[in-house]
Formats: structure tokens, C-alpha cells, sequence
């Protein structure tokens, strides 16, 4: 359908210039009916035909193929038998094409001369038109070919997230079941129910931001059951989260570092969180209190793969500021949604 459209083009395109010198021709009283059908519709075509001789014959076959020497030879010979063949048709019709004014006749080599510059004009144009849809159709590819690498990168990088989460979330679970914890069930359900978020319902690349919030929270509750309800986060959601969109899994990567190097179970340093979307702009705060014990240094994964997203995904509409100060871990992110 496409190579159809663009040979109508390419028709329309002759056809116009054709029928436009003719018109400018008509009112020269010296033109007769003869010598527009001669001059303006038959040299036309032999010309358009060199035109795409050398588009689609000698520029594909020589020229990008590098046979340099061949494409020369190839344009001086075409050049020569079609100023041949000009002139061979200049005899066919010398009274309309080769007589003058006062009878006078163009000779053999002022009339060759003419054709070899025609000749040339249209051996340009195709040049042109040649490289010009080359370099486009080369760009095109070459953006294509980015797409697919950066897609093929993100379902990477998304296809670490959930083997990394559910290592982090079966050593909770593990143990609370070497604890022989009753609430072991209820934090399988809940996990059950951040996976099957996670399997079903992030296949697009953006999820509804309340569906998101939703999954932080099902996290936090799951990490409150591990530490037998004794986990003390200060969670808070302000702003208007409707209609909006994000990314999924982008933060959960911040929560869960949090848990995992931070104090979660002292009442006084609780693990403070705090989302603020304000319009299409989304203000990411969290701070944990630091283990001084702290020797994990395998977490990581999880920090390194967001970041990447975040310049996949919002290339020039993020800043992420990540503090590593003596006693405490602070993470803001702020995102345009």
C-alpha cells in the first residue's frame, strides 16, 4: 500500500510539471500544438525515464554497492545514448525541434551539447531525491532498531524486578514460618495478592497511580506481618492521585532498601514515607534510620535498575536525589507523571 501511494506521487508529481510548462507555453504564439506535444510531453518522458534509470538501475547497482568505476561508466554511457537517442528523435521531428528562426538548424554537436546538460540536470534531481529518502528511510531504521534495543532493555530490567522481590519477600515469609508464626497464611494471601498485581496487571507501560499506591501499600503490610506488627512507618499520601499515571514498579525498589537496611521496628525513628502529586508532578520522600550493624551490601540490584528506568522512561522530566548520610538513608525523587 505504501509503494502504491508513492508511485501515485511520483506520477502526480510529472504530471503537474508537465501540464504547467505547457500551460506557460500555450501563450507563446512561436509553439504550436506540434511543438508542445514534441518539447513538453514526449522529451519529458524520455528524460523522466534517465531519471529513474539511474533512481532505481544505476545508483542501487554501482553507486551503494561501491563500484565506483562502474556507476562513472555506467552514467557516461547513458548519458551518451540517451543524447543519441535525443537527437535521433530531433531528426524525426527537425522542424519542429532542430529549425529556427529564419530556417536556421541546430547542428550535431550544439544540439548533443544541450542534451548532455539536460542529461545531467536529471541525473542530479535523482541523485537528490535518492539520498534524500536513503538518509530517511536510514533514520527510520536506526529508530526503529533503538526502539526495540530500549524495549528489549526495559523487559530486562522489568524482568529482574520480580525475581528480586520475591527473594526479598519468601526470606520474610520463611521466616515467620521457622517462627511458626500464626500469621504466616495471612502474609502468604497478601503476597499472593502483590504478585498477581505484579503478573497481571503491569503488562502496560503505565498503570494507574492509585493501583500503584495500592501495591506500595499491600508491601508495607506484608513487612508489618513479618515484624509481627511491630514495623513503624509513617506512610502518607497527598494531592490529588486520581487519572493519573506512572510506571509501575518504579518506587517499590526504594521501599523495599528501606526495610532492608533501615530500623523498621523502633516507634521513635519510624521509616518515613511520603508521596505528594500535585497535578502531572509526583514528589517521592523517603527516609529510614541506618543499621550500625549493616553489612548487606547485595541490595543494589534493585536501586541500580530504577535508576536506569528513570532515563528510559523519563528522560529530562525526573531528578532523584539519594542522601547516604551517617545515620539515616533519605530518597526524593521527583517525577513529571
Amino acid at each position: 500500500m505504501k509503494q502504491r501511494w508513492q508511485i501515485v506521487c511520483h506520477i502526480s508529481f510529472w504530471v503537474a510539471m508537465m501540464a504547467l510548462l505547457s500551460f506557460i507555453a500555450r501563450n507563446d504564439p512561436k509553439f504550436t500544438t506540434a511543438d508542445l506535444l514534441i518539447i513538453f510531453l514526449l522529451y519529458p518522458v524520455i528524460n523522466i525515464s534517465l531519471f529513474y534509470l539511474h533512481y532505481l538501475v544505476l545508483i542501487p547497482e554501482f553507486l551503494n554497492k561501491k563500484r565506483y568505476g562502474y556507476y562513472i561508466l555506467a552514467v557516461i554511457v547513458a548519458i551518451i545514448v540517451y543524447g543519441l537517442g535525443k537527437y535521433g528523435v530531433a531528426l524525426m521531428f527537425k522542424e519542429h525541434v532542430l529549425v529556427h528562426d529564419k530556417n536556421q538548424v541546430t547542428g550535431f554537436g550544439a544540439y548533443f551539447l544541450t542534451t548532455v546538460f539536460a542529461s545531467l540536470f536529471f541525473l542530479f534531481l535523482s541523485a537528490v531525491l535518492k539520498f534524500t529518502v536513503d538518509w530517511f528511510l536510514n533514520e527510520r531504521i536506526q529508530r526503529d532498531l533503538e526502539n526495540q534495543r530500549l524495549s528489549a532493555e526495559l523487559a530486562f530490567l522489568k524482568s529482574q524486578i520480580n525475581p528480586h522481590f520475591l527473594f526479598n519477600s519468601l526470606n520474610s515469609i520463611y521466616s515467620l514460618a521457622y517462627q511458626r508464626s500464626e500469621t504466616t497464611p495471612e502474609a502468604i494471601l497478601k503476597l499472593s495478592e502483590i504478585m498477581r498485581y505484579m503478573l497481571y496487571e503491569c503488562n502496560d507501560n503505565k498503570v494507574d497511580l492509585v493501583k500503584e499506591l495500592q501495591y506500595l501499600q499491600n508491601y508495607i503490610d506484608l513487612q508489618k506481618i513479618r515484624f509481627g506488627n511491630k514495623a513503624f512507618i509513617d506512610f502518607k499520601v497527598e494531592g490529588k492521585i486520581e487519572a493519573q499515571q506512572i510506571v509501575p514498579l518504579l518506587l517499590i525498589s526504594f521501599i523495599e532498601n528501606a526495610f532492608k537496611h533501615g530500623v523498621a521496628n523502633n516507634p521513635l525513628t519510624p521509616i518515613r514515607l511520603l508521596i505528594d502529586v500535585n497535578e502531572a508532578h509526583l514528589h517521592f520522600f523517603i527516609q529510614n534510620k541506618k543499621h550500625t550493624n549493616n553489612r548487606d551490601e547485595s541490595g543494589g540490584i534493585g536501586l541500580n535498575n530504577v535508576k536506569r528506568r528513570l532515563d528510559l522512561l523519563y528522560p529530562g522530566r525526573y531528578n532523584l536525589d539519594i542522601r547516604d548520610e551517617k545515620d539515616t538513608y533519605t530518597v526524593e525523587l521527583s517525577l513529571v507523571l
